[in-house]
């Protein structure tokens, strides 16, 4: 484990700090040219794939249930590729043709370009958070709030400050679970000692704490992608060292690039 570690994440009494493996909480890419096997060549590093959670989607017929005439929104949120796959996926299952006036608000650029796979992009009104936050995404929001009707996709357990944004200012929306958050078995992954453990979500923050409520981060370095992620582990009262995306990384690759030639370099170099 990484000891000589800062509240910023910075090495302190050596020179430089040593990151020999990292746990990424993401299923192992299926393509070795993945640029994950680039950042291990070029940085020395192990790397350890092993999701924390896994997402089941709602059937049409539990969709239903949530009684959600998607016909009568305007627009819809969107704060994962996820909630992008299963909401069309459930018009799919429902045989629901989305209207072409539907406004979609993104929490990132990746996330809105996502939708491609889904819409003709450039026929559709698209918009998401400039600085990929949550903060962004609801400055977006709220300059439409007054002429739009909202959808926002959600997990069954989610704890969604977009809500509590649109409640508050009175928007009218329709939360609509599209998906369940189940959390994996990290029993044997958790047995080995990591330099650095990625995060992706807030539930993998979640199922860590739900199997090991005494764990303590010491020295090991933090990473996390997306807002609600970051807010997870710092809600945790860990210590987070990698955050992304940032106007300077957008990808999770790109920002531990960063720190980790951040972080060997000499001190006074």
């Amino acid at each position: 484990m990484a000891k000589t570690v800062s509240s910023k994440g910075k090495a302190t009494k050596q020179k430089e700090l040593k990151v020999n493996t990292v746990l990424i909480t993401q299923s192992r890419p299926d393509n070795e040219k993945s640029p994950y096997f680039d950042l291990a060549r070029k940085f020395e590093l192990k790397l350890e794939f092993h999701p924390f959670i896994r997402v089941e989607g709602l059937s049409g017929k539990e969709f239903r249930k949530q009684r959600i005439d998607i016909g009568e929104y305007t627009a819809i949120i969107f704060t994962s590729r996820n909630s992008v796959d299963h909401f069309f996926r459930i018009c799919e299952e429902l045989k629901f043709k989305v209207s072409q006036d539907m406004k979609y608000f993104c929490i990132t650029e990746a996330v809105a370009l996502y939708l491609q796979k889904f819409i003709l992009y450039r026929k559709r009104k698209v918009f998401f958070s400039a600085d990929g936050s949550v903060d962004g995404l609801l400055e977006v929001i709220g300059k439409h709030k007054n002429n739009e009707k909202f959808i926002l996709p959600i997990s069954d357990n989610a704890k969604n400050e977009i809500a509590q944004y649109l409640i508050k200012h009175n928007i009218t929306f329709v939360e609509a679970t599209l998906f369940r958050t189940v959390s994996n078995d990290i029993a044997p992954i958790m047995k080995n000692e990591f330099d650095m453990i990625v995060f992706f979500s807030p539930y993998s923050v979640q199922t860590l704490f739900d199997n090991y409520p005494d764990f303590k981060q010491n020295g090991t370095l933090i990473g996390a992608f997306g807002p609600t992620t970051s807010k997870a582990v710092e809600d945790s009262g860990m210590r987070l060292d990698v955050k992304a995306p940032v106007p300077n990384a957008p990808s999770m690759v790109s920002a531990l690039e960063k720190y980790l030639a951040e972080i060997k370099k000499p001190i006074n170099s």
